[in-house]
């Protein structure tokens, strides 16, 4: 075998296909444990699984929740076996419970029981989706022009998201944003029982500051950032940073291949919700396939 083909073959074991639909034993094994469903009033009239590949259904194709109506089994007198108001209730509940985020949680624990995390370089990067409809949590963006809200994601070197999210408006700046999606790597990666020591952070300029450069530092890790030319107008006396090139070119293979792999899913493309934290369960929901394509059968 050619040493390109075999390149190929590699890159398709490590990447297999994105689910954008549930079998019955993958949602019973890595989604339903992890969803509240007990219930005070009427439980639904359709099985959990249903449910949720009718959620994943909008997360895939971006439509309207009215339009389940097309896609929604009909029972015996010919009408659709559940509201679609309903199935948005369903997915309302479970953002709000934060059942979406112990989902997430379980694939990046998954990954790491099956030794499936490279953890020796992290790369960590922010995305904008522009937001239609108003809402919270939302802040004009200067540099890409619209009305948006701001997510910055952290993956490892196999394309694994392990920092799913630090939502903030359009308007921020990336930089500051780093602390927040930081504590909640370093919270997932003792949650997984694994260790960063030693470990590199690989970020772009836009991430280039003391404070960053310290908590990364102070985390027994070693940051990759080019420096930003705008921090300083004289060049720094003393030893320059370390940073090294080709490992700061792996975010196009990593987290870059990553941002590219969300946009299957077109309900996160552009924020529709007028609340943040329903637009962020359809992002966990992303985050949570691409985590779970090593496993899912189907």
């Amino acid at each position: 075998m050619s040493e390109s083909k075999s390149r190929q073959r590699r890159y398709r074991l490590k990447n297999k296909h994105i689910p954008v639909e549930l079998s019955e034993k993958d949602f019973n094994a890595f989604i339903l444990p992890h969803l509240s469903t007990s219930t005070l009033g009427r439980k639904p009239k359709i099985p959990f699984l249903k449910l949720f590949n009718y959620i994943m259904y909008v997360a895939h194709t971006g439509c309207q929740w009215d339009a389940l109506k097309k896609v929604i089994d009909k029972n015996k007198e010919g009408k659709c076996e559940i509201h679609y108001t309903n199935v948005f209730r369903w997915f309302k509940r479970w953002s709000n419970d934060k059942s979406w985020i112990s989902v997430f949680n379980n694939t990046v624990m998954l990954l790491q029981q099956n030794n499936q995390l490279d953890l020796d370089i992290l790369h960590g990067d922010g995305t904008s989706s522009m937001a239609k409809k108003g809402g919270d949590n939302i802040g004009y963006n200067g540099h890409k022009h619209f009305k948006g809200e701001k997510t910055v994601a952290i993956c490892d070197r196999n394309c694994n998201i392990i920092s799913p999210f630090t939502t903030a408006p359009g308007n921020r700046n990336e930089s500051p944003l780093f602390a927040d999606a930081f504590a909640f790597l370093k919270s997932t990666i003792k949650s997984i029982g694994a260790s960063i020591k030693g470990s590199i952070m690989s970020l772009d300029g836009a991430y280039d500051s003391r404070a960053n450069r310290k908590l990364i530092f102070n985390s027994k890790m070693t940051p990759n950032i080019p420096e930003n030319k705008r921090n300083h107008k004289r060049p720094k006396p003393g030893p320059q940073r370390t940073y090294d090139e080709n490992i700061f070119q792996e975010r196009f293979r990593t987290i870059e291949r990553v941002f590219a792999w969300e946009d299957k899913f077109k309900r996160v493309l552009i924020r529709f919700e007028h609340i943040s934290k329903h637009y962020l369960g359809f992002k966990l929901l992303a985050y949570s396939m691409i985590n779970l394509r090593h496993f899912v059968t189907s």
